[in-house]
C-alpha cells in the first residue's frame, strides 16, 4: 500500500493526514495557524511540526511509511509550483514554498493552490466524480476556487486561475485584505459571516439576544461554527445570516456559470458545513440570476463529499501523482 502526506493551510488552520491511494485518511493531525503578522518561516514551522507528528502517527499505527507530501497552500501559487505570490490571509509574499520546505524534509514535495487541492479529491473520489467540467467555491476564512475542463485542472497562464474570491461583486463596497473593495468573499465568507452576526450584537440589535447568550454576552467570542450550529438548533438571526451569506454564493455562481459553464459546482470549505441552511439560498438566487435561465442546461450546486478535508485529500494525491 503506498501512502502520501497531504497538508491543508488555511487562514485559522493547518491540518495534515497520511492517505492511501483511495484517498482514505489513516491517520490525521492540525495546528492552529500562526498569527499572519509573524515571519513566514512560523508558518513552515508548523508545517514541518505537522508532517514530522504525521510520520511518527504512521509509524505508531503501523502504517507504510508515507513516500510524497502534498500542500494545498491557502494562496496565489504560481504557474511553477513552488512559490506562493501571495497570500491574503498569510504573511506569504513571493514565498518560496517549496525549496524552503524542501530544505528541512526528506520527501518530494508538491504545492498547488489549496482550492486546486480540494477539487482534485472532489474530481478523483468524490461529488465531482466523473465530471468533465466542474468548478470549486471553497468557503472558508475567504473564498477559493479552481476549476477542471475536460478532466484537467486549469491553474492558467501564471498559476493563478479561480482566485473568484476576489471577483468584484459590489463596486466600492467592503474593502478586502487583497486591497480592493466589494470582493465576493467580502459577502459569501466565513469571514462575512462573522462580521455581520458581531455587527448586529454590536448594535445591540435584539436580533442578536439568543447568539450573545451562547457565548456569554461577548460579540468578539462569536464564531461561524457557532453560528452555523445555531442555525441548524433554530436560531432565526443565525438562520438569516447563511441565508443571508448563500444569497450572494448563488450570485457569484451565476457569474462563474456565465464564463466557465460548467455541468457542477462543488462547495466545500468549513462554511460549507451549514449544508442547505446555505445551499438552497444559493439554489435559488442562482436559477433567478442564471444568463438565459429556461433556455440553458443549469449546473448542479452539491456540497462537496469530504467538506474541510477536501484540501489534503486532493494535496496527497497531487502530490504522489507528480511523483509517478
Amino acid at each position: 500500500m503506498t501512502t502520501s502526506i497531504g497538508i491543508d493551510i488555511g487562514g485559522t488552520k493547518v491540518s495534515g493526514g497520511v492517505l492511501d491511494a483511495d484517498g482514505r485518511i489513516l491517520v490525521r493531525t492540525r495546528r492552529d495557524t500562526p498569527d499572519r503578522s509573524n515571519a513566514p518561516r512560523v508558518v513552515e514551522d508548523t508545517i514541518v511540526e505537522v508532517i514530522e507528528e504525521l510520520r511518527r502517527l504512521a509509524d505508531e499505527a503501523d502504517v507504510e511509511a508515507p513516500s510524497t507530501v502534498g500542500v494545498g497552500a491557502a494562496g496565489f501559487v504560481a504557474a511553477d509550483r513552488s512559490t506562493v505570490v501571495f497570500a491574503p490571509h498569510l504573511s506569504w509574499r513571493n514565498e518560496p514554498l517549496r525549496e524552503a520546505l524542501g530544505t528541512r524534509l526528506d520527501l518530494p514535495i508538491s504545492i498547488d493552490n489549496d482550492a486546486n487541492a480540494a477539487l482534485w479529491a472532489e474530481h478523483r473520489f468524490g461529488a465531482a466524480r466523473g465530471a468533465t467540467h466542474a468548478v470549486m467555491i471553497t468557503l472558508g476564512t475567504g473564498i477559493g476556487g479552481a476549476i477542471i475542463v475536460g478532466g484537467h485542472l486549469v491553474r492558467g497562464r501564471y498559476g493563478i486561475a479561480g482566485e473568484f474570491g476576489h471577483m468584484q461583486v459590489v463596486p466600492g463596497g467592503q474593502r478586502c485584505e487583497c486591497g480592493n473593495r466589494g470582493c465576493w468573499e467580502q459577502y459569501s465568507s466565513g469571514n462575512a459571516l462573522v462580521r455581520e452576526a458581531r455587527g448586529l450584537a454590536m448594535a445591540n440589535s435584539p436580533m442578536a439576544t439568543d447568539l450573545l447568550a451562547h457565548v456569554g454576552g461577548d460579540p468578539a467570542s462569536l464564531t461561524g461554527p457557532m453560528i452555523t450550529e445555531a442555525a441548524k438548533a433554530g436560531d432565526a438571526t443565525a438562520v438569516e445570516l447563511l441565508a443571508e451569506i448563500g444569497h450572494w454564493l448563488g450570485v457569484g455562481i451565476a457569474n462563474l456559470a456565465a464564463a466557465l459553464d460548467p455541468e457542477i459546482f462543488v462547495i466545500g470549505g468549513g462554511v460549507s458545513a451549514a449544508g442547505d441552511l446555505l445551499l438552497d439560498p444559493a439554489r435559488d438566487t442562482f436559477a433567478r440570476q442564471l444568463p438565459g435561465r429556461g433556455y440553458r442546461p443549469a449546473a448542479s450546486i452539491v456540497a462537496a463529499r469530504f467538506g474541510p478535508d477536501a484540501g489534503l485529500i486532493g494535496a496527497a494525491a497531487l502530490g504522489a501523482e507528480e511523483q509517478v
